[in-house]
């Protein structure tokens, strides 16, 4: 019975407040995703980079998992001293942690490419960029898409506690669920689509992931 009247609470709330669930939801989709696209412009690059070079791969991938070991909630809090309360501060955070996932990904997948291309690709003449476009790129672009999609699962998380520096997202229905007396489906009103949008995002990419692997290329 009492599962009943919460799922009963949870629809009824989830009709009268449509509006501003719906605004909550594309506000954190949209911080998770710029955090994580703005690490993808910097990473990926550094990847490639470390990749041709790999006596910093090391230090580039320490300081990266240095970041990652900061509880995100310490992060925030370092970063708001700086940039204050809102959502730039959530992105920033979001980036920082976006950052392992797609260097060591850039890194790997591009480390993995079969240099028997590499030699073909010298022998027919190609500059480095053109190799790195025309052959490096498409190779390793699965693995790279691997560490994206890791790194948005993330960045979604990540987005729910920036409801304490007043970035907004679902994580700020899951607030007043946790302040309301009986606030039991108010917080499921937040939590179930973050969950979702979690999900999705992984099975979405995940398959963008299989279709961009050379092997499944190969077998179409």
């Amino acid at each position: 019975m009492t599962q009943m009247n919460m799922l009963q609470q949870l629809i009824y709330y989830t009709q009268q407040n449509s509006a501003y669930l719906w605004e909550q939801f594309t506000r954190h989709f949209l911080i998770s995703i710029y955090g994580v696209l703005f690490a993808a412009v910097v990473a990926i690059p550094i990847g490639f980079y470390i990749a041709r070079h790999s006596r910093l791969a090391d230090w580039v991938v320490g300081a990266a998992n240095v970041i990652q070991t900061i509880p995100s909630l310490a992060m925030l809090s370092i970063l708001m001293l700086g940039f204050g309360i809102g959502h730039n501060t959530v992105i920033i955070t979001v980036f920082l942690y976006s950052l392992l996932p797609i260097v060591k990904n850039t890194y790997a997948g591009v480390k993995n490419v079969d240099h028997a291309l590499l030699d073909a690709g010298k022998g027919m003449g190609m500059t480095r960029w053109q190799m790195t476009y025309k052959i490096e790129m498409p190779m390793a672009l699965s693995v790279i898409m691997a560490g994206l999609r890791n790194a948005l699962v993330v960045a979604i998380g990540v987005t729910a506690i920036g409801t304490f520096i007043g970035a907004g997202g679902l994580g700020d229905v899951i607030q007043r669920g946790v302040n309301a007396s009986n606030g039991g489906a108010i917080i499921l009103a937040g939590a179930i689509p973050t969950a979702l949008m979690a999900v999705i995002s992984d099975l979405v990419l995940g398959w963008l992931e299989r279709r961009l692997n050379p092997a499944s290329r190969v077998s179409r």
